[in-house]
């Protein structure tokens, strides 16, 4: 029987230290001057934007992240405790930080993990929530071979993981075949398997899973991809 697996790209195969890194070239001392440091101040930028992005979409207002995340940043110098927020940072350097997501750069064992799954027989996908062009641009830049017809976003459908919408239309595409989601956010993998999914978590980003949220066991669960990929294909014999 065919079998797939299907990735979270961003924060699963992909790394935001690129972006931290921006925005401690463009703001570093200055936020640093405000007891601020740049991974928390990004961190909860992204985060902040993330739960706009999805409120909008659940509401039937749904806008590209990249807008999103861009409106968000004079809000969260706000909420760090930036009396001015348009008096300390320009939207010239808001612009830099935000280019600064298309230079993310993947994770160790991404490519390892790809060709283990596929010599196992594995086809390999990924489900992202941006844009197809920049978030394929990863692989591409990192000298990892992905096909851009297994690439699918939500995007276009405008709803947003983990509306159970959006995982659904790949999932039902593969019929009764085997099926697999891995990522590195607990909240998407638990998603994935309430539509039917098998779960794998790799907990390279979150460090702690806090599954005790979300009422939904994973199939596997590995601290790298690589024994992710590994533990899929053991799960799978």
């Amino acid at each position: 029987m065919p079998k797939h697996v299907v990735f979270d790209v961003v924060g699963t195969c992909v790394s935001y230290s690129a972006f931290f890194t921006s925005i401690q070239k463009v703001l570093g001392p200055r936020l640093l001057a405000h007891n601020i440091t740049p991974k928390l101040f990004g961190f909860a930028w992204m985060e902040s934007s993330e739960r706009e992005f999805t409120y909008l979409s659940i509401s039937s207002r749904y806008k590209p992240y990249k807008q999103v995340f861009s409106t968000m940043f004079y809000r969260i110098l706000w909420m760090s405790g930036i009396d001015n927020p348009r008096a300390f940072a320009t939207d010239a350097e808001r612009d830099e930080m935000v280019r600064s997501y298309s230079d993310l750069e993947l994770r160790e064992g991404v490519k390892e993990t790809f060709a283990a799954l596929r010599e196992a027989g594995f086809t390999v996908w990924c489900l992202t929530t941006g844009d197809v062009e920049r978030v394929h641009g990863y692989f591409t830049r990192g000298g990892v071979d992905f096909p851009i017809e297994n690439f699918r976003s939500c995007d276009g459908l405008g709803v947003a993981k983990p509306a159970l919408a959006a995982y659904k239309p790949l999932y039902e595409s593969f019929g009764e075949e085997e099926k697999w989601f891995a990522a590195a956010h607990y909240w998407d993998v638990s998603a994935a398997k309430i539509v039917g999914f098998k779960g794998a978590y790799c907990s390279v980003y979150e460090k702690e899973d806090c599954k005790e949220l979300f009422d939904v066991d994973m199939d596997v669960m590995a601290d790298t991809l690589p024994e992710m990929a590994q533990k899929i294909i053991e799960a799978s014999k």
